[in-house]
């Protein structure tokens, strides 16, 4: 029993968020930001149920339970043998004591926030009190198109007809199950025939990632950085200026150059392994467009060493740019002063750890391979290659899985040395990459989802 001196809470008096995984955190934690903004801001608690959950002490919520770091890094519903290490390396004995720490907490009162697949999902409602689900695992699209025709490969998985199984779907439909956020159109409207409670609100992964420099700084700056590509033929040119100028400095009557997205995932040893089969198609790259000049522009997460990124480029006759000869202002238009530069022939790769959403933005394509960051760059309205690696990620089912999600705004190469070709015909397409734009934005939806599912959240708890 509570204890007479603690407090009661109601459903919309504190909320604990649970989430099971990196980019699952990452998502919550921008809910809960815009839950602070709100004008009864709730009392916020977090449970991590994979990793450490960083990304909620750096705002200072609380976690409420114990948390691990698992071997699979959450990956493991895609190989048993992941499941296993994960197994060995502590897992049910941690999802116990969490599970005991969500009764413990519930018990005072308040509601719950699932971020994730049917794990929290499950813990949600077992924990006896309100709660609200944000399904960041499954879309519709896995399964169909937009004319509701199914994939043949996918076929069997659509026998109940939804991704949601039906045992997922009967905890979304339950009384205490206040508000469920898919996260795209086509996975609510299904969701919506089982007369579930289901949002159309946007997907939270298109939020927070403005750029730090406006595109009116970046076009007031002569820089290989960041111009968006035009129809219009580009004057031939050389990156390499001579002595007395910059290598960064280009001329302002010059056509807008080129600008590629490397995204080789988040995590260690994947990413590096990624990056080797990257390189690869770079390689291809700079050889068709010479003499042309190509900018490469790599996001890599902080938490990966830079050096294991640095180290290969340098033994493929990448040279370093001194910051003497750095173009103060070229280095101003791009807002991440720690980047590493290198130049090859006509192409310059740069390596940033502190300008996400610039790279984002300013890439014309990407040469990706890993989950969110490709989700998040063909949101905007862009086209991604994408590459198959060993995983424990981006496997080839990985890969094939994702051109369902995103349909045509991605393409699977299996070999690098064919990645060239690809952005040729890619970018050549004005229709198809019209049709790319399109299909970006109705896959992912608009920036803001944060905010206006912060605000349902509030609506629905208030009338519990």
């Amino acid at each position: 029993m509570l204890p007479s001196h603690l407090p009661r809470y109601s459903a919309h008096d504190r909320l604990l968020c649970l989430s099971n995984g990196h980019g699952e955190d990452v998502i919550a934690v921008r809910i809960l930001q815009a839950l602070q903004d709100q004008p009864q801001t709730p009392k916020l608690a977090a449970l991590p149920l994979v990793g450490e959950g960083r990304a909620y002490q750096q705002l200072g919520i609380p976690l409420i339970g114990p948390v691990k770091a698992m071997p699979s890094g959450g990956f493991i519903y895609m190989d048993g043998r992941q499941f296993a290490r994960d197994v060995r390396g502590g897992l049910v004995q941690l999802t116990f004591h969490q599970f005991q720490a969500i009764r413990h907490w519930a018990k005072q009162g308040g509601s719950i926030l699932a971020v994730g697949d049917i794990v929290p999902l499950v813990l949600a409602w077992l924990s006896g009190i309100p709660y609200a689900f944000v399904g960041t695992a499954k879309s519709e699209y896995y399964l169909r198109d937009e004319t509701g025709r199914l994939f043949p490969q996918t076929f069997l998985d659509g026998w109940s007809g939804s991704v949601y199984y039906p045992w997922e779907r009967w905890l979304m439909s339950r009384p205490r199950c206040q508000a469920i956020f898919p996260r795209d159109r086509i996975t609510t409207r299904i969701l919506q025939k089982w007369d579930i409670p289901a949002f159309d609100l946007g997907n939270p992964m298109m939020d927070g990632l403005e750029p730090k420099v406006s595109q009116a700084q970046m076009d007031s700056v002569p820089v290989p950085v960041g111009r968006q590509i035009t129809s219009s033929a580009r004057e031939t040119s050389s990156l390499l200026t001579a002595p007395s100028e910059s290598v960064l400095t280009r001329s302002q009557s010059q056509q807008a150059i080129l600008t590629i997205t490397l995204l080789p995932g988040s995590r260690s040893p994947e990413a590096y392994e990624n990056w080797q089969r990257i390189l690869q198609a770079v390689n291809g790259i700079i050889a068709m467009a010479a003499p042309e000049p190509v900018v490469f522009l790599a996001a890599i997460t902080p938490s990966l060493s830079l050096e294991s990124f640095s180290y290969p480029l340098r033994l493929q006759g990448w040279q370093p740019i001194p910051a003497a000869q750095l173009d103060q202002a070229a280095l101003q238009a791009f807002p991440d002063s720690t980047a590493q530069w290198f130049i090859r022939n006509q192409a310059v790769l740069g390596l940033s750890q502190h300008a996400y959403g610039d790279c984002l933005h300013r890439g014309d394509c990407a040469i990706a391979m890993a989950g969110t960051a490709t989700e998040q760059f063909v949101g905007l309205g862009k086209p991604a290659i994408t590459l198959p690696g060993k995983g424990p990620q981006f496997t080839p089912t990985f890969a094939e899985a994702q051109t369902r999600l995103l349909g045509e705004s991605v393409c699977l190469v299996a070999d690098p040395a064919d990645v060239a070709a690809t952005l040729h015909r890619l970018l050549t397409d004005a229709a198809a990459l019209e049709r790319i734009a399109a299909n970006g934005r109705d896959r992912m939806g608009m920036p803001g989802a944060a905010g206006r599912i912060a605000q349902c959240l509030m609506q629905q708890f208030q009338t519990v």
